[in-house]
This record gives C-alpha cells, structure tokens and sequence, in this order.
C-alpha cells in the first residue's frame, strides 16, 4: 500500500505551504541518520519524510497528489484517472463509472466557457477546476518550488583539554542521507571552550530542490585533564615537591601549553604557596593570555630513616608560631 504523504508528514490535508515546511524541519531533525546513528530505522524515515515533503511542497505536484492519489506521477502528461478514483486520492462511492466531467457540465449547462447557462457567472472552467481539487478552498497555487536551503544539522564534538586550549584540527566524520561517508577537517581555534560553537557552512541536509545545503552547528565538549585546570584563561596546576626542595628551595621545571619552564622555589617555601608564570596560561585567538599558577605540594619520602626522624622531631621543638592560629569555623 503506497504511503500517504499527509500521514507522513504528521498534518492535515488543507496544510498550508508554511505548515508543510515546519513539519518537514522538525521531522527531518528527528529523523535524520547522522542524530541517530543507532537507529537502524531512522534512513529509511528520513528518506519517506524527504519523498513526501519534495511533493507536497511542490504546488503543482500536490495539486496532482490530490487529485489522483499515489498515480500522481503517471498523470504529469494529462492521461486519465484510475479508474473508480476521485479526486481526494481515494475509493469513489459503490457504482460510479469514469466519464468525462467537461462533457457532463458541458451538455448541462451549454459549454465549458461561461455560456449563458454557467451559473454564478464565474465559468465553468473555474467550477470544473474547483471540482477537480476536491474544492480545496481557493488554496493559492504557484508553479515550480524555487530553491531553498537544506537544513542545519546540529551535533556534539568530542575534543581533548590540550587541544581546547592549543587549538589545531580534528577530523569529523559525516554520514550523508544518500549514505556517503565524508571526512570534514575541523579548524580548532585556540582558547576555546566547553560549549563553544563552530559552523561548517555548507556540509548539512542537502537544499530541497537543488537549493543551497544547511551547515553543520557543532557543539564542543572539552574533557578534563588529570592535572591543569583552567579558570578563563588562567591555568592552575599542582606541582609535587620533595621535602628537601621544599626546606632548600631551587629549581623545578613545570610543563605548560608552550613548552617547559623553570621556576626559582624559594627557600622554606610551604606547602599550598602559588608561584605565578605571567602569560603561561591559556593564549586565546583574540585577547591577552592568561597566567599560569603552580601550586607546591610537598611529597614525603616513603620511607624516612630514624636519623632523618629525629632531625625531624627536634626542628618540630624549636619555638615557632602555631600554624593554625587563624584556623577559624
């Protein structure tokens, strides 16, 4: 049984063109099979939603569509209707037989011009026209459909913490509606952000018609990094430290989005100090780059000799002020 095109596009038959075109965006959106890649089901949907909007928002054709059903098509040449057919696309009541309605009115009412037996004075041929579109209501009927846009489809992409804050280029795989495989190289500028958006202009649904191809809207969704973190264009990361270096000070090298740098540890330097590298942090597109902030962490050795222990223990009696005297609920 041949689809119908009003049932598959989730409207009535006196849709207007514009209620035609928003069922086809939401469909198409809800169908389309790079959204839902698992979904065996969901070409074949998208391909029905497709064959049913190129019709009915083809003036002329749907004007065919209404008249003859799903033989539409075998009828663009003028040839008859199916026999017993109407022209709502249905069944004609029980015992009607095909005959010629221009012959019929013409006999009744003394020709198919508006003679002097054409009621209402409007002419047969608008009555006939009328008839023939199963008396749509004046709907109004243009011929051709011009070119239009495809729509924008709209996906999430994955990409790394290094990259967000570097920038560079990923790869994008697009699986089209005719089931072409495409790989789309994706500029990634610097200093982006989770959420930010990228448009890749003409890679999404092909225009109806002809017309001019939707973009591709991704979504970015940045993922975390085992040890930096970033506060706008500031980074912040913890630097392990011995207890030695921590009690000595010197240097200690820290990596950092360009490169390694070497940063002076002072002297009796505590745990939970921040030692700042201006302009270290994130550098993006436009804009002054960010800071970078290292946070020491001092790292006992696993094990301590008894020796260490009671030099230890004995720097622990020397007068000093409570660390904790600001400690406050």
């Amino acid at each position: 049984m041949a689809d119908d095109y009003y049932k598959t596009l989730e409207i009535p038959r006196d849709a207007s063109p514009a209620d035609i075109q928003k069922a086809y965006r939401a469909l198409a959106r809800k169908y389309h099979p790079d959204l839902h890649p698992d979904d065996k089901s969901a070409k074949d949907k998208f391909k029905a939603v497709q064959a049913a909007f190129d019709v009915l928002n083809d003036p002329s054709k749907r004007e065919l569509y209404d008249r003859y059903g799903s033989s539409f098509d075998k009828m663009g040449a003028g040839g008859p209707p199916p026999r017993g057919g109407y022209a709502g696309g249905g069944q004609a009541a029980p015992g009607f037989e095909d005959f010629d309605f221009s012959q019929f009115f013409g006999e009744r009412f003394g020709g198919a011009q508006g003679g002097q037996g054409d009621p209402g004075g409007g002419g047969f041929a608008d009555l006939l026209n009328q008839f023939r579109r199963g008396n749509s209501g004046g709907r109004a009927q243009k011929k051709g459909r011009p070119a239009s846009g495809g729509n924008n489809v709209q996906s999430e992409m994955p990409i790394s913490f290094q990259r967000a804050v570097t920038g560079g280029e990923e790869q994008l795989s697009v699986n089209h509606p005719s089931g072409k495989t495409e790989t789309l190289t994706v500029k990634i500028p610097p200093g982006v952000q989770d959420g930010s958006k990228i448009r890749l202009r003409g890679q999404g649904d092909p225009g109806p018609g002809g017309g001019t191809p939707g973009d591709i809207l991704l979504t970015l969704r940045v993922a975390s990094h085992p040890y930096f973190q970033r506060r706008g264009n500031h980074l912040d990361v913890k630097v392990p430290v011995t207890l030695a270096e921590a009690v000595l000070g010197g240097k200690i090298d820290v990596p950092t989005p360009r490169g390694v740098i070497t940063l002076r540890l002072p002297p009796r330097t505590s745990g939970g100090t921040k030692l700042r590298a201006k302009g270290r942090g994130v550098t993006p597109k436009t804009g002054e780059p960010g800071d970078l902030f290292a946070e020491i962490q001092i790292v006992l050795p696993p094990e301590i000799d008894a020796e260490t222990t009671e030099a230890i223990r004995k720097l622990g009696e020397k007068p000093a002020s409570n660390p904790r005297s600001e400690l406050r609920w």
